[in-house]
């Protein structure tokens, strides 16, 4: 909303803010982060404040010139001294207007500076954090660091700044030169002062309050076309969604969005006629009682006139200084919301001194060793934040652990097989083998090598996953698969695409591999996606495999496909399958049967068949269904 004439605007955005702004009490050393951000920009700052003090001289002095027009030409009648400062209005006019320039050049060149910068930082910091940090922040929230508080911040250095700057010295520089000409009609231009702040002060509170309602309706608007916009939610409302019902809350919302829309509107206006009202009643009794004092002598008609044009410098920046709190408080608080995002730690790094397992892979052979392995997930305050969970605690932290002293070993070349009931840890176990956690006890080695004491970059670059459910960006097939190895060829990507058993659907597209797949690839099938994240994963050819069942999605004939381009991908590669499927099951070197957490059988197909247990219980409850209808593969 913007509220033009009368500079009334500067000072209705102070006081939309939330008045509990100014209670709010910011974190230790706050100040003093915020000025290392601004460190950078240091000489421009300084010359961004020194070309606002001299626009405000400038601003002061205009009225002086007025003055002497008056008093020292018009009066006594001297031609060349009113065309001599006639031009001098005109220089300081222009004066004025190339310095506007050059400081709305070095706000914004200091504005969009820090914005870079801390949306850098932000979203450098935020790529590294673990995987629990995703599960439990809302992406919206996350999302409004890096724009509306980032926004917010570098207001402290930009806006923010230039008016407290500026402000203040036009109070001081119009002050002093009002009170050199009549102390008298300054200090009754200065009783007038309270008729601008407390309409201020009564309007602040009622702008606070519908604003804050103004945001909630439109997050609340903004959340529902995020859900009945994407693809996956369109397809739900689609299906069991009652379009009229949808459309009535819809417009709902947006009619009291509408309505305080107006009420907004209305205030600023209110605040604006106010403010203009209360100017023109203070020139009013200057030109009044001025006028009379010049009649009796008392004062020159000079004098007079440059008292009323100061008027208008006064009120507005001495109404917009009242409020100066919330505006430093509003930018400290949006900068302290970022640091909050900065200052939460990821719980997986580099040691300082990790090495890269792709050395001690090509020496060793990629084998897997977990000892002695507990694990219990993360509680919220270790990797997440109330603020962007939009909670006032956090709560729902892990009561048990998910694995509890698991030891498991994985030769070179070996395929092993996670089988067991929901809930067992087999998901868990995988993510702590391409290290989306550390595990609470115990270790996990690649090579021999700790996952903690070796490069991440390394890691990701020797162990490569495809989940039950594989994700595709808004891009081509090629942008997808490249995101893999980036310096891929169009012939190696063609190359892992027919050993994925799909470029003959590639093929047939019109066009071909730069066909942009939608949004989370909803634009091909489940099958299509399987089969485009296997030749992803072909395309890297890491070390160390791990799938979550990769064929889950996949219809019989796909299935036995991709399977065949699996057995084939995996030949000499270490992995690790959590098995679903009968096929995985037989053709997995060794299978180990997971329970509550626990290892509580390892073998081969026939050996842990024949020892009974729970295998043989999952084994004829989940995979013997499959067996009918099928030929004995031996």
């Amino acid at each position: 909303m913007h509220a033009g004439g009368g500079g009334g605007g500067g000072q209705l955005r102070s006081f939309r803010q939330e008045r509990g702004i100014t209670q709010h009490r910011l974190a230790d050393g706050t100040v003093r982060r915020v000025l290392a951000f601004a460190r950078p920009y240091k000489r421009q700052l300084t010359v961004f404040l020194v070309l606002i003090a001299i626009d405000a001289l400038i601003g002061a002095a205009t009225p002086l010139v007025f003055k002497a027009i008056i008093d020292d030409g018009i009066t006594p009648g001297r031609r060349d001294v009113v065309l001599w400062l006639a031009g001098l209005v005109a220089v300081l006019a222009l004066a004025s207007g190339a310095l506007t320039m050059a400081q709305r050049w070095l706000s914004s060149r200091i504005g969009e500076g820090l914005i870079l910068d801390l949306r850098i930082a932000v979203f450098d910091h935020v790529q590294q954090m673990p995987l629990a940090f995703f599960s439990r922040t809302r992406t919206g929230a996350l999302v409004q660091r890096l724009n509306g508080d980032v926004l917010g911040a570098q207001q402290a250095f930009t806006s923010t700044l230039s008016n407290v700057f500026s402000n203040t010295l036009t109070v001081v520089f119009v002050l002093a030169a009002m009170f050199s000409m009549s102390w008298q009609l300054t200090a009754l231009s200065l009783v007038l002062l309270p008729a601008f702040i407390l309409p201020a002060r009564w309007i602040g509170p009622r702008l606070a309050r519908l604003t804050r309602e103004s945001y909630e309706i439109n997050a609340d608007t903004s959340q529902t076309m995020n859900e009945r916009f994407n693809v996956a939610g369109a397809h739900l409302a689609k299906t069991y969604g009652r379009p009229a019902d949808e459309s009535r809350r819809f417009a709902h919302d947006a009619g009291r969005a509408r309505d305080i829309g107006v009420k907004l509107a209305m205030y600023s206006t209110y605040f604006r006629v106010g403010l203009t009202t209360v100017a023109a009643l203070a020139v009013a009794v200057v030109y009044g009682v001025g006028g009379l004092s010049a009649i009796s002598g008392g004062l020159t008609v000079g004098v007079v006139v440059a008292l009323t044009a100061y008027l208008g410098r006064l009120y507005g920046p001495l109404t917009a200084l009242s409020n100066v709190q919330v505006d430093v408080m509003t930018a400290l608080v949006s900068f302290e919301r970022v640091l909050e995002v900065l200052d939460l730690q990821p719980s997986v790094t580099d040691a300082q001194d990790a090495t890269d397992l792709r050395l001690a892979v090509a020496e060793h052979g990629a084998s897997i060793e977990l000892r002695e392995v507990t694990f219990r997930y993360p509680t919220a305050a270790e990797v997440s934040l109330a603020s962007l969970e939009s909670v006032a605690t956090l709560v729902n932290d892990p009561q048990s652990t998910t694995l509890s002293h698991v030891s498991i070993r994985v030769e070179p070349g070996e395929m092993v097989a996670l089988v067991g009931p929901s809930g067992a840890g087999k998901t868990t176990l995988s993510q702590l083998v391409t290290r989306m956690y550390d595990p609470t006890e115990g270790t996990i080695e690649v090579a021999g090598q700790d996952l903690r004491g070796v490069t991440l970059e390394s890691l990701r670059a020797t162990v490569g996953t495809v989940p039950q459910d594989s994700h595709m960006f808004h891009d081509t097939i090629a942008g997808n698969l490249r995101y893999a190895r980036p310096d891929a060829t169009d012939e190696e990507i063609e190359e892992s695409l027919r050993a994925a058993h799909i470029w003959d659907l590639v093929e047939s597209l019109p066009s071909g591999v730069d066909t942009v797949v939608g949004d989370r690839g909803y634009r091909l099938s489940g099958g299509e996606r399987q089969r485009l994240a296997i030749a992803r994963l072909l395309l890297k050819a890491p070390d160390v495999v791990v799938l979550d069942e990769a064929t889950a999605h996949l219809d019989s004939e796909s299935e036995a496909a991709v399977q065949r381009a699996l057995s084939a991908a995996l030949v000499g590669r270490t992995s690790v399958v959590i098995a679903h499927r009968l096929s995985t099951i037989r053709e997995a070197d060794r299978i180990v049967v997971l329970d509550e957490g626990r290892v509580v059988a390892q073998g081969t197909h026939t050996e842990l068949l024949e020892a009974g247990g729970l295998y043989a219980d999952l084994y004829h409850t989940q995979f013997a269904e499959a067996v009918s209808g099928l030929s004995d593969p031996a």
